[in-house]
């Protein structure tokens, strides 16, 4: 189901590739005035000119979601061009991996400060537009990984069970405001990093991130009398729960 998202705003994070991309295009295609955000501008504009180029609306803007400076400068911009902000997608992060023995420490403090510091300041700077509109949907991308643990994972590991902490508060917190947060959390998908850490499993078994922002979108289809907390959605080869 494709839900009517006309004219609602929504940003996206991490949007230069994989599930990222594929949630913008699919919220533009759905009628959303879209928000791509990443670090990576050359990626960001050609994801804007794929919408474009099927007559919807998007902007880019090169952000750095760790960066608390840079992320109240986007809302800001958002807050003066748009007025509101509707959804908030956080999808920005990245893996590094190795065992709790040998891990860099400030590899570490990178994978929180992008996975779980720039989830949290998205989150932070869009309950502040959100609050006084008393509405929106915060849907924050997880992983796997924030409910199971895997070996040499265990700091990815850690920024994701991290998430799913924060989005559960929040959740709990933005309700009186008629804010709805949730967390959708992948299993395999068929993007680099997972490509990267998972060379056993075979590509055809994976998923596609059009999978994924399949599943966000359900949760923007729900109607207003329906809430979901969290999805987890995995390989359909992969172990029944």
């Amino acid at each position: 189901m494709i839900p009517d998202l006309m004219d609602k705003i929504a940003l996206v994070t991490g949007a230069g590739r994989g599930i990222g991309r594929s949630v913008s295009l699919a919220l533009a295609e759905a009628g959303a005035r879209v928000i791509v955000c990443a670090r990576t501008a050359a990626e960001i504009e050609q994801v804007v000119r794929e919408i474009s180029q099927k007559k919807h609306r998007a902007k880019a803007i090169a952000v750095d979601v760790a960066d608390a400076e840079q992320v109240g400068s986007m809302f800001k911009l958002i807050a003066d061009q748009y007025g509101r902000i509707d959804i908030l997608i956080n999808n920005a992060g990245i893996g590094r991996f190795g065992s709790v023995a040998d891990f860099d420490i400030r590899i570490f403090d990178e994978l929180m400060a992008v996975n779980l510091r720039g989830t949290f300041l998205c989150c932070q700077q869009a309950m502040k537009l959100m609050i006084p509109q008393k509405s929106g949907y915060i849907i924050n991308v997880s992983s796997v990984v924030g409910i199971k643990g895997y070996p040499d994972q265990a700091a990815y590991t850690a920024s994701k069970h991290g998430i799913m902490g924060l989005t559960k508060s929040l959740a709990s917190e933005a309700q009186k405001y008629n804010i709805r947060v949730s967390a959708v959390l992948p299993g395999g998908v068929d993007t680099a990093l997972f490509r990267n850490v998972r060379e056993d499993i075979e590509t055809s078994e994976m998923m596609h991130p059009a999978d994924i922002a399949q599943t966000v979108m359900f949760l923007l289809s729900l109607s207003e009398r329906a809430a979901i907390d969290h999805i987890y959605i995995r390989r359909k080869s992969s172990s029944p729960f």
